[in-house]
């Protein structure tokens, strides 16, 4: 076990609770800290269902090319932690996040607080220590309570398409968690809302007026369309015709639009040459991205596709449905694992007008709270899927390479993907 990892042990010890979603724990710590979430550089805060990655991997990218300086939170990591933290462009050093983690830890002095509350305040002590242009943060779990809520003052606020996720708690209906995830939203910070269904759309309406906010909306006031292969996107300001960015996906033209009018609205230095330059050079790993080389790629022959893609909810994987629809026509394998908090049948109901030749499913190494393999596949075989389950790993791959010239998709979860990209031997950058 490395140094980092048995920090993280012992901090993950501290509450009885992975999830306790509450900001009276974090405060405390941050005013011993000297509330460090006080002096950030300007902050863009997001929250949503999907795609809250996506749109700050092209904010990210944007930013950067037009020459500034980008701090970034991240959550879940794939494979190391540091990738949760960017300081100026650069995930964080082992050694300065171990210092940060110990010297939080000993402020902290063995009082009950979650993981993710004291990683993220340790996030936050690294950001205000250190100069950069903006910090771009995503929330881990809705927002009234999320752990990131804490900043009184963002430059803006996105919010991101809202669909059903973590019921257990943001609430049951689409009303609830779009509640939750409005509670990001601040007096005097402008929003831009990425496509809402109208259940969701009606709360954060309602919210948005209580604060005196009056949001940019996506399919009204701004779009973004793919037309003959690149981005056009309009606003009141007028339209750009842009790359196609570099993310595979319909989707992504959506994900990609939003970003842009984030940029827009709130003004940031980012010329049309920036946005331009950032599409082309996004990137973000674990969404629909491409294996090509490597130890598992290895075990394929050179007809075979490889894919990976971290979406682990319906909306996520409705958006992968549509990507693969969009490709040339070709055999499709599914390896799929996915937490006990999802239900794997409604995943791969998205799938069903391709018609997968086989579904191959596996228990995510590692994860107590993963479905057993063997309970994805008779589930799966249920919702009339030729579903079975597999050893590992490895073991499913070469059950794929049976399929001639398949494309073999690796899907449900962004624990899978993380396990995924260790064993291949790819770094997530």
């Amino acid at each position: 076990m490395s140094r980092t990892d048995a920090i993280l042990a012992r901090l993950s010890r501290l509450h009885p609770k992975l999830i306790d979603l509450s900001l009276d724990r974090m405060l405390p710590l941050l005013e011993k800290l000297g509330n460090p979430q006080d002096h950030l550089p300007p902050v863009i805060h997001v929250a949503g269902t999907n795609a809250k990655g996506s749109t700050i991997a092209y904010l990210r990218a944007f930013l950067e090319a037009a020459g500034k300086s980008v701090h970034v939170y991240n959550s879940p990591h794939l494979v190391r932690f540091n990738e949760r933290i960017r300081l100026a462009g650069k995930y964080v050093g082992t050694r300065r996040l171990n210092a940060a983690l110990e010297a939080v830890e000993a402020r902290n002095n063995g009082e009950p607080i979650t993981f993710f509350e004291v990683t993220t305040v340790t996030a936050f002590q690294l950001f205000a220590e250190t100069k950069a242009d903006f910090l771009l943060l995503e929330t881990g779990m809705g927002g009234t309570y999320d752990t990131t809520n804490v900043v009184k003052h963002p430059l803006g606020t996105i919010i991101t398409p809202i669909d059903y996720d973590h019921q257990g708690f943001l609430g049951n209906t689409l009303g609830e968690i779009a509640g939750n995830k409005a509670g990001i939203l601040k007096r005097g910070a402008r929003a831009v809302m990425g496509l809402q269904q109208d259940e969701a759309r009606k709360v954060l309406e309602r919210a948005a007026h209580r604060l005196d906010i009056r949001p940019v909306w996506q399919g009204e006031d701004f779009h973004g369309n793919e037309q003959d292969g690149r981005l056009v996107f309009s606003d009141e300001a007028g339209l750009v015709d842009l790359p196609p960015p570099a993310l595979p996906g319909p989707h992504q033209f959506d994900n990609a639009a939003l970003a842009i009018a984030a940029c827009r609205h709130f003004d940031l230095p980012v010329d049309d040459r920036a946005l331009a330059q950032g599409l082309r050079t996004v990137t973000w790993p674990a969404r629909m991205q491409p294996i090509r080389e490597g130890k598992l790629r290895a075990l394929l022959q050179p007809g075979h596709e490889l894919w990976l893609d971290g979406g682990h909810n319906v909306h996520g994987a409705a958006a992968l449905a549509r990507t693969v629809a969009a490709m040339p026509e070709k055999p499709l394998v599914l390896i799929m694992g996915m937490m006990n908090t999802r239900a794997p049948e409604d995943f791969l109901a998205v799938f069903r007008d391709l018609h997968p030749a086989a579904v191959l499913t596996l228990t995510i190494p590692g994860e107590a709270n993963a479905h057993p393999a063997e309970d994805i596949a008779a589930r799966g075989r249920a919702a009339g899927f030729p579903a079975r389950a597999a050893r590992s790993l490895t073991a499913a791959l070469k059950a794929a390479a049976e399929y001639q010239d398949a494309r073999i998709l690796i899907c449900g979860s962004l624990y899978l993907a993380g396990d995924v990209l260790a064993r291949n031997g790819t770094q997530p950058v």
